[in-house]
């Protein structure tokens, strides 16, 4: 067997594939980024992964972040879903909250967006289990054979199986997959309570269709793109990273798809947390923008805010995901006028055709083209050179798609896309920072993404933060993030109690299950019981409250978690109560401790053995701080001198990525090749 010294980890985005490679015995990192392919998305990676040039046989671990069924859902491209419930109760995911989302409460011209499933597709089933656990009515298992030949007859490819109350017995659900997996083999079945086990009837149907709804498109992606790969020689672990953080293997994967679904995000917060630990930083905002999206999270005291529920386009799905806010607004992010105003996003030219200056087609001008026209791209630097641009045709389409519409010049109206994007920009960094009672002043903001260093020091600039910091190698960043990452998996339980000294002593049976049950998940992912990590949580809330907080439980004890609990809904919403706290939800995070590459994101960036001289060129480019073009000096980033201090403006250049200094700004490199912008 070849000697096994890569670890390699590629995520793909809406716009590139991003690869990274780390070699064990030398510490050094090779990255590279290819477009993404959407119409065979593993195209794509195994094209990403060939251009680093690892072995594959020589690889020991594979970890990869994927947006397929994040994406699956939000352009309707899922599979057939069906629902099976309690007889009488076929409305629920139909009837919903029968609310509006909170973004468009006063929008008269509200569209609901297209249901994952039909009416037709939705059949009903006797049985019934009560709030208590307590069987009513048996389940009717003909029927449920009955209602797998309708929904089969009728194209269903999968299935969501969710009854009342399972959170409280989970006896009906599991039987009722059973019979589904048994009678119908090409049926794929999702049932709720493998995913979520808390109340909310229509919270639980929502997750197990979402999750439904992906599983036979990301369980065919996987097996092939594994197959793939396994016949190229690699024999190694081969992980996925999770919405919450961590990875699991592929496998776990494909039996809970639905914890995919925000993976690339997550593993550029895992490398955020990383950077900080080595930086000595525990206040940080993570910044990632890449080519159709921008994503940010906050981390206080060096850990990443948290939720277990998230939305996607208004669907509820239960599962823990970092607090992300994520808007449509990345280098691809097409630029247009509606009704005389200028905007920006949310949609996203993508890898097809991408953007003008790409030659592929597109006539709409994007974020990207709009940074040719101010100067901070050379159109034969993109992607260090691999790749030409179109600047000509660049220029053309902000001038006629734009500036003649607005009336007003080129350069002008390429300013004004960057103005209108950092104005959402800040709209998204206010709601997780000033919206909480956090002063962003107090934070580092980590830019990453092939667009992060570009933005992050107009956003600086505009939000006042003390300082940006660009790891190295920031395009693939996020991949750098995965290979930091521990196997996790998270379980919950409604319980629905008092908080007091008798209820902690009746949750230690409801924890021990649930840990028993993790155990299991860490064991089958090969995890030796000296790496596995159990680790306490309970979801507090004052009696009469809707919302909760989770409360890490280091000691089984009333008064300290109690305490914590005011602690924590002081400093998240500037006052605690003196009411009764209840328990809502019991929380187990399983964690399998996994090797860390022992080295740093592309080592010590110092001054090459030749000496060349770090400043390489000059342009001209648009200066926000003076508002006017200026000469800008251009730097190689490889080439900076450590602790040498670069006075804006400035463009600093390094394969996959700009940053750009402006007038009122400095850049100073430290010895592990991060970029400090103050």
């Amino acid at each position: 067997m070849a000697e096994r010294r890569y670890r390699l980890a590629v995520d793909i985005g809406g716009t590139f594939v991003d690869a990274i490679a780390y070699d064990e015995q030398s510490g050094e990192t090779t990255v590279r980024k290819s477009p993404t392919t959407p119409a065979a998305p593993a195209d794509g990676v195994i094209t990403a992964t060939r251009a680093v040039g690892a072995p594959l046989d020589e690889a020991s671990v594979y970890t990869h972040g994927t947006t397929l069924g994040l994406n699956a859902i939000l352009e309707r491209k899922g599979s057939v879903t069906g629902i099976i419930t309690n007889a009488g109760f076929r409305d629920i995911f139909e009837i919903a909250r029968g609310d509006l989302p909170r973004g468009s409460m006063y929008d008269f011209q509200y569209q609901r967006p297209p249901l994952l499933v039909r009416r037709r597709h939705t059949v009903g089933v006797p049985g019934r289990i009560d709030h208590r656990g307590e069987v009513v009515e048996e389940l009717d298992r003909d029927a449920v054979i009955e209602a797998g030949r309708r929904l089969s007859e009728r194209g269903v490819e999968s299935a969501a199986v969710c009854f009342l109350h399972s959170y409280a017995n989970s006896e009906h659900e599991e039987t009722a997959k059973r019979i589904l997996t048994e009678a119908f083999p090409n049926l794929s079945v999702s049932a709720s309570v493998d995913l979520v086990r808390e109340y909310h009837e229509y919270e639980r149907t929502s997750t197990a269709v979402a999750d439904a709804y992906i599983r036979p498109i990301l369980g065919r992606y996987l097996i092939d793109l594994e197959d793939r790969l396994r016949s190229r020689g690699f024999d190694g672990s081969f992980l996925i990273m999770r919405s919450a953080g961590g990875a699991m293997t592929s496998e776990i994967a494909r039996m809970s798809p639905l914890l995919t679904v925000f993976s690339g995000p997550a593993g550029g917060i895992a490398g955020t947390i990383d950077l900080g630990n080595a930086t000595g930083r525990s206040s940080l905002i993570s910044f990632d923008v890449g080519g159709t999206s921008l994503d940010s999270c906050v981390i206080v005291d060096g850990a990443p805010t948290e939720v277990y529920e998230a939305e996607i386009e208004s669907l509820p799905i239960r599962i823990p995901v970092f607090d992300i806010r994520t808007i449509g607004a990345g280098g691809g992010s097409i630029a247009w006028i509606d009704k005389g105003l200028l905007r920006v996003g949310p949609r996203s030219a993508g890898a097809v055709p991408g953007p003008i200056c790409y030659g592929r087609g597109n006539t709409e001008p994007t974020v990207t083209d709009a940074s040719l026209c101010l100067g901070y791209l050379a159109a034969d630097e993109f992607l260090g050179g691999e790749m030409s641009l179109d600047e000509e045709a660049a220029v053309q389409g902000v001038a006629e798609k734009l500036a003649r519409p607005l009336g007003m010049s080129t350069e002008r109206a390429a300013a004004s896309v960057f103005d209108v994007l950092l104005a959402r920009t800040v709209g998204a960094i206010r709601e997780i920072t000033v919206e909480r009672g956090l002063d962003p002043r107090e934070f580092s903001l980590v830019a990453f993404g092939g667009a992060g260093p570009m933005l992050a020091p107009l956003l600086a600039r505009e939000m006042e933060l003390p300082e940006v910091v660009v790891p190295p190698a920031p395009a693939v960043f996020s991949a750098w993030g995965m290979l930091m990452s521990d196997l996790e998996y998270d379980l919950g339980q409604t319980v629905l109690t008092m908080l007091d000294d008798a209820a902690l002593a009746r949750m230690e049976s409801v924890f021990a299950h649930l840990e028993t049950e993790a155990d299991k998940v860490l064991a089958a992912q090969s995890v030796p019981p000296e790496n596995r990590v159990l680790l306490r949580r309970l979801d507090l809330r004052y009696n009469g409250q809707e919302h909760t907080l989770s409360i890490d439980l280091e000691a089984a004890d009333e008064h300290s978690a109690a305490a914590k609990f005011h602690q924590k809904h002081q400093e998240r919403y500037g006052h605690s109560l003196k009411e009764e706290v209840q328990i809502l939800t019991v929380r187990i995070r399983a964690i399998g401790r996994l090797d860390k590459p022992s080295g740093r994101l592309d080592g010590r960036l110092a001054v090459e053995a030749d000496g060349a001289a770090s400043r390489v060129g000059e342009r001209h480019a648009f200066d926000f701080a003076a508002r006017e073009r200026r000469l800008f000096p251009i730097y190689r980033r490889r080439l900076l001198q450590p602790e040498v201090e670069i006075e804006g403006p400035a463009i600093i250049r390094e394969p996959t990525a700009v940053t750009v200094i402006h007038g009122d700004q400095r850049a100073v490199p430290d010895h592990m090749g991060n970029l400090w912008v103050r």
